[in-house]
């Protein structure tokens, strides 16, 4: 099982400082008990919502870059099985070439190991409906149509079909991500408009937008289709009945933020080894649970999204880390917190959406209803960075 994240001041074999579980605990209860009645699991410490926003702001900007590459990885290199130039958005001139060569770029490898984590763990209408005879057919359908121009594909038609379906899913997923981020970008960037208006002042209104914003765009339907020589083909056709809330901002939330999987390099894949868990559900390597010192490594899928936040990150979220100790060197490092104090927020919008009852009904049994609904997101939230991310705020 993977080791799940330590409070703070936790020694390296696992134990403690007398009291601290306790107090890690009674932190994590303090935060549910805030949901409840405040609406956030974080409190409104000093410059939290200006960090918030500021690291909202340069996310939003990396998420529509994002989900522009991942759109056009899925309806443009479609069954493209080298794709080398899948990053350039269609865009191959020499000077683009060359600032791709020497990372002066958005870094798209995060988005891919999103979109590989969602596809590795599946859950919601799409993993299902991706193995229904259904889709099945549709993706059939459309490699045959692939195949009569291309020899390579026709040829692995023929001996492995199985694995150009697989391709297909994978493009599905890279069409899904893609239009969940497409939500997701605007709902940030409007957050920083609003913040400049002076309409966003406390954690609970960053919580609020968000959840307000997941709300509007629920039932959005995903539906993707290519086109192969002016011919369109379903692979998620509107009769599926696929939505963003239900089929992909929920899965996204589970595998992203909590499950995920290791980063190559820092953990043993040799099953022997018995570093990782063989249950996925067990999987604590979410962006929730990451601990800020190896994400700063080479290699690292969130040290490239660190540093591209920093590069799109406002003047007053910078004036903010040039304060802290260390100033700007360390902006990756502090970028990485306050991203994660930015998704607890996004964890909160989540929570309150997915509540049987609004959390603040006065009924017994919808109270009843709700006490267990947050005891179990209480539970998974015991092992995340929850408790040291408050423990920092009461500090600062």
């Amino acid at each position: 099982m993977a080791p799940a994240a330590l409070p703070l001041n936790a020694y390296p074999d696992g134990t403690y400082p007398d009291g601290e579980v306790t107090i890690a605990h009674q932190r994590l209860e303090r935060a549910i008990a805030r949901l409840q009645t405040e609406g956030a699991l974080l409190p409104d410490a000093p410059g939290a919502v200006t960090e918030i926003v500021g690291i909202l702001k340069s996310y939003g900007e990396v998420l529509a870059a994002y989900q522009r590459n991942l759109l056009y990885i899925a309806h443009e290199q479609f069954l493209v099985l080298v794709p080398i130039f899948k990053y350039m958005d269609g865009d191959t001139r020499l000077t683009k070439l060359w600032r791709h060569f020497w990372h002066n770029r958005i870094n798209f490898e995060f988005a891919e190991y999103c979109m590989r984590a969602m596809m590795w763990h599946g859950g919601g209408g799409v993993d299902r409906y991706l193995d229904s005879p259904e889709f099945v057919a549709h993706a059939h359908r459309a490699i045959a149509a692939k195949a009569q121009t291309d020899p390579l594909l026709w040829v692995l038609a023929k001996l492995c079909p199985d694995f150009l379906v697989e391709q297909v899913r994978q493009a599905c997923y890279y069409a899904v991500l893609g239009m969940f981020w497409a939500v997701m970008a605007p709902l940030f960037l409007d957050l920083s408009d609003r913040y400049d208006r002076g309409e966003i002042a406390s954690v609970s209104a960053i919580v609020e937008h968000v959840l307000a914003g997941l709300v509007t765009a629920a039932a959005k339907p995903l539906v993707y289709q290519i086109q192969v020589r002016g011919q369109t083909y379903d692979l998620l056709p509107e009769a599926a009945g696929l939505t963003f809330l239900a089929d992909a901002a929920v899965p996204y939330v589970e595998t992203v933020f909590f499950r995920s999987f290791p980063f190559r390099g820092t953990v043993s894949y040799n099953a022997q080894a018995g570093s990782i868990s063989r249950d996925l559900a067990e999987f604590t390597y979410g962006a929730l649970y990451a601990d800020p010192v190896p994400i700063g490594g080479a290699g690292i899928p969130p040290t490239l999204l660190a540093q591209d936040m920093v590069r799109q990150a406002p003047p007053y979220l910078l004036s903010l880390y040039r304060d802290r100790p260390r100033g700007l060197v360390a902006a990756p490092g502090l970028a990485v917190l306050s991203f994660q104090k930015s998704m607890f927020c996004v964890t909160s919008a989540a929570i309150r959406g997915l509540a049987p009852h609004p959390l603040d009904s006065t009924e017994p049994d919808h109270q009843a209803t709700n006490r267990a609904y947050l005891q179990t997101w209480g539970d998974r939230l015991q092992g995340s960075r929850l408790p040291q991310i408050l423990a920092l705020m009461e500090s600062e």
